[in-house]
């Protein structure tokens, strides 16, 4: 075995050991959110952001997020994205950013005049800061990693390194979701999401990063297996990574990651010549020969339930009036918001407080599309038309990024039915809109020059 696959190998049984530790030591979780911080803290300074370390460290908190949250590891709710944001603003102080970045320093303004109003409208008492924070910090994580990450130059294999930081933490999560939940049958009963199979926690911010996990994983089959091993390596965590994921029963998450899948893929084969898409075609096949087998695993060990509910039934077969459990009601309420306040909105955290006045219990926002009509008003059209017309106008000057319109999908799906209560979709988003190229590594699977058209 070559001593880069001794060393792969090597992080993933670490990361499953660290799984398994959490699960019968508590406590390590909160000394393993303080060492992602400390170590970070360290190898920024020591590294002064030479080669974007910072990019390294934010993947990896990214990854680690849902894990910790779930673990109970989290010095705070926000600390992937308060996180995010304090060593992306020490990378800006290290690397500078772009003088093209003026977009996204015009999103970050169009959410103040909200967070006014809020300031205006909401009770000022202890749960102020928390209200705020809840609604706005995803913006604002996005808005900042955004300026940081605007052209800046990394190289594909320097991607796949960023990918695998964030994949990482993620075999961790799975690992405890397992240990949590030993046995499948007896605590699945219905069709519903299932916090039980998500580790105790929720699934929809279980299965996204799972989504994602299962991406990461796709990408490393394709483009970084360069053993017999490692390809089989990928190909087992992929499929376990994913057989997780349909356990949560939370459909957005997985669906999403199918979708990042299938334009990697086109993008892939846009880009390719004869012989390149020859060993595609065959990763294709052997790809969807396991995931066809994940499937088809998950619905034996849920006696079918799983297929009842990809198709909206419940446990009987009936088909569900609401198939979006309840976000339908929540997306609507919101766009009466917005036409009742269609210029600043009505405030950042206004909708929460509203919809727990009008039902007496706190209902949080799955959408962040209505959420930012709702309480940014026209702002917050302009600033959604900002964060999706940048990366697609940008693309064009960079046909290179085979990773973009798979992470702009991440994005505007994620947000769709997770609003951006995790730091996913805020640093997914960022990443892309780097300037990223290929270069002459000859241990990728498949080569420049059988992927990328003579220029």
């Amino acid at each position: 075995m070559q001593s880069k696959d001794k060393n792969y190998l090597a992080l993933i049984l670490i990361h499953i050991l660290l799984g398994i530790l959490i699960f019968y030591i508590p406590f390590l979780s909160k000394i393993y959110s303080y060492t992602i911080l400390f170590l970070g803290i360290v190898i920024l300074i020591k590294s002064q952001n030479k080669r974007n370390e910072v990019l390294y460290i934010c993947s990896y908190i990214v990854g680690s997020e849902v894990f910790l949250r779930m673990t109970y590891g989290s010095p705070n709710h926000e600390f992937a994205k308060y996180g995010i944001i304090f060593f992306l603003l020490l990378g800006v102080v290290y690397s500078g950013f772009s003088k093209y970045a003026l977009p996204y320093w015009i999103f970050l303004l169009l959410l103040v005049p909200s967070l006014i109003i809020a300031n205006e409208t909401i009770a000022f008492d202890v749960d102020f800061r928390k209200k705020i924070a809840f609604n706005i910090s995803g913006p604002i994580c996005l808005g900042i990693a955004s300026i940081y990450t605007f052209g800046k130059k990394i190289t594909v294999s320097e991607m796949g390194n960023i990918l695998l930081l964030l994949g990482l933490p993620i075999i961790s999560m799975a690992t405890f979701v397992n240990l949590y939940t030993p046995s499948i049958k007896t605590v699945l009963t219905s069709t519903e999401s299932n916090s039980t199979l998500s580790g105790g926690f929720g699934p929809n911010q279980v299965a996204t990063i799972f989504g994602l996990g299962m991406f990461v994983f796709f990408t490393r089959i394709i483009l970084f297996s360069r053993t017999k091993f490692i390809f089989i390596l990928n190909l087992l965590i992929a499929f376990y990574i994913s057989y997780r994921g349909f356990l949560t029963f939370s459909r957005g998450g997985m669906m999403t990651g199918f979708a990042m899948m299938a334009i990697f893929m086109f993008f892939m084969y846009l880009n390719s010549k004869n012989h390149g898409r020859v060993k595609l075609n065959y990763l294709i096949l052997i790809i969807t020969v396991v995931m066809s087998a994940t499937w088809i695993y998950t619905s034996i060990q849920t006696d079918g339930l799983i297929n009842k509910r990809y198709s909206g039934q419940n446990a009987q077969g009936i088909e569900k009036k609401d198939k979006f459990s309840g976000r339908g009601e929540l997306a609507e309420d919101e766009i009466y918001m917005f036409l009742d306040n269609p210029f600043f909105g009505i405030g950042v955290g206004k909708g929460t407080e509203l919809r727990t006045e009008k039902n007496g219990y706190v209902t949080a926002s799955h959408d962040e599309v209505t959420r930012m009509l709702a309480e940014h008003g026209s702002l917050g059209i302009l600033g959604l038309m900002i964060l999706f017309f940048t990366p697609i106008i940008y693309f064009l000057g960079n046909k290179q990024n085979i990773f973009l319109f798979c992470f702009l999908i991440f994005w505007l799906m994620t947000i769709n039915h997770a609003a951006m209560r995790t730091a996913a979709p805020s640093f997914i988003y960022a990443l892309s809109i780097l300037n990223i190229r290929f270069d002459d590594d000859e241990e990728t699977l498949v080569h420049r020059k059988q992927i990328i058209k003579a220029r």
